[in-house]
């Protein structure tokens, strides 16, 4: 299997680079974040290798982070995500919050990737959620998603993390300031630290 490539940018486009290697150019399929990155034809570039080998063809995928491949390889072992699916989700989320989303339970995130509906939405975060943990991404470093997921089976804590959606903030944000505050307080004192937390004012 092919770990990288590292060479000059000889094309892009949204969904593509092409790595000129000694005069050899892998055409790399990628995400529109890593393609936003390698956006300037003759620059210096390594991206992260995945090579996809079906009947027909062999793709070979390019990520500019080692955390976006990552991710990428965790997304494509749930049932009804392919290669294409996976990108699509990573072209529109960053790891991070793929990660802080399947850790929070908030498929809607997800959803916001063209081609993914709500109960493939639904599939990837229960498939994944025990294994999040263990993609080292920058949300992992300022989140114990560990914290998020036991924050959440907790009644008081999901109590006022429903509370808060219906005040407007999105599961993961809620679900990240809930985590912050004890479950043993009340639902209200939960609620109301997590505003101040939210607001930026804790």
């Amino acid at each position: 299997m092919i770990y990288s490539v590292t060479g000059t940018v000889a094309a892009f486009d949204r969904s593509m680079v092409a790595v000129d290697v000694n005069g050899v150019a892998f055409h790399c399929i990628t995400t529109m974040t890593t393609s936003q990155k390698c956006a300037s034809i003759g620059s210096k570039v390594t991206l992260f290798t995945y090579l996809n080998v079906r009947e027909d063809a062999m793709e070979l995928f390019g990520f500019y982070d080692k955390s976006e491949m990552d991710c990428f390889k965790m997304l494509i072992t749930v049932n009804g995500v392919g290669p294409k699916m996976a990108l699509a989700i990573l072209s529109e989320l960053t790891p991070d919050k793929v990660a802080l989303s399947i850790a929070s339970g908030d498929y809607k995130a997800l959803t916001k990737a063209s081609g993914v509906g709500p109960k493939l939405a639904q599939r990837v975060v229960m498939e994944l959620k025990d294994k999040v943990g263990g993609l080292a991404v920058g949300t992992a470093a300022e989140v114990d998603l560990s914290a998020i997921s036991a924050a959440l089976d907790n009644s008081n804590s999901a109590e006022a993390v429903a509370a808060l959606e219906m005040l407007g903030y999105s599961q993961s944000e809620a679900s990240v300031a809930v985590s912050k505050i004890s479950s043993t307080l009340p639902v209200e004192e939960i609620i109301k630290q997590s505003l101040k937390i939210l607001s930026g004012k804790a």
